[in-house]
């Protein structure tokens, strides 16, 4: 599974035209041109800065949605509960181009396109469902007698979320943000079509290195492997916080 990343970064250090041999070269002088010409060409850290920005607040809006929708629906079930949830994750089967041109004519008519805020609150209502299904399985796993007990000593439902339910599942919590953050970061169609220039992510830097005259696989390697390194190193740095608040409660 690791080697297309593997692939792709080694072909990051070669020329066009050993990128495209065949057979493929795996013996090769390594040149840092392709990183040269992807710093020169394109404001890096501008993008990245822009990723960085609307992930984390996409997840932040997101979670702050999330939460007090799923510890209503996981502790306060109604018979309509279940409907809902699956209804709120049968939006994701939707393909997002059916909704592209509804979406572009708000965004346009509030002012949003090329905004930060725009892809903020896109990112955050497009992950809402994964979010608040796996902060319910969370809530859902809570013993309800901590929480009956912290009623009945006169805590208000603000403080049972706060001060009592939140940090029992804060491995939860720091998985489900972690998984949101990773989507925004890959998002690609809302990046492409919502932000130009102002806005754009890392995903809309990786397109940028596709011409019209075809595909600069060297030069696109490089840029794929500067956009997917801080998330990758993100991934790897909170995998013990991730594996262990995605079992949280699977095991009792």
């Amino acid at each position: 599974m690791f080697f297309p990343i593997v692939w792709m970064f080694a072909a990051s250090f070669k020329t066009e035209v050993e990128a495209i041999a065949t057979p493929p070269l795996f013996l090769f002088t390594p040149t840092l041109e392709n990183y040269r010409e992807v710093f020169a060409r394109a404001d890096y850290l501008g993008f990245a800065l822009n990723s960085v920005v609307v992930s984390l607040g996409a997840t932040v809006a997101a979670l702050a949605l999330a939460i007090p929708a799923a510890f209503a629906m996981a502790l306060y079930p109604t018979k309509r509960t279940r409907g809902t949830l699956l209804w709120m994750l049968s939006t994701k089967m939707l393909p997002p181009v059916g909704v592209l041109v509804p979406i572009y004519l708000i965004a346009r008519e509030t002012a949003l396109l090329d905004t930060r805020t725009g892809l903020i609150i896109m990112f955050a209502l497009s992950n809402l469902p994964i979010v608040v299904w796996m902060l319910f399985t969370f809530f859902k796993e809570t013993p309800k007698d901590i929480i009956e007990a912290s009623r009945i000593d006169g805590a208000s439902v603000l403080q049972v979320i706060t001060v009592v339910l939140l940090p029992l599942v804060t491995p939860g919590i720091a998985s489900t943000a972690l998984l949101s953050i990773i989507l925004c970061w890959n998002e690609a169609f809302w990046s492409l079509n919502l932000s130009a220039h102002d806005a754009a992510p890392l995903t809309a830097f990786i397109a940028s290195f596709s011409a019209p005259e075809g595909l600069f696989w060297a030069k696109l390697s490089a840029a794929s492997t500067m956009a997917i390194a801080p998330i990758l190193v993100l991934g790897w740095a909170s995998q013990r916080q991730l594996v262990r608040g995605l079992t949280f409660g699977a095991v009792k």
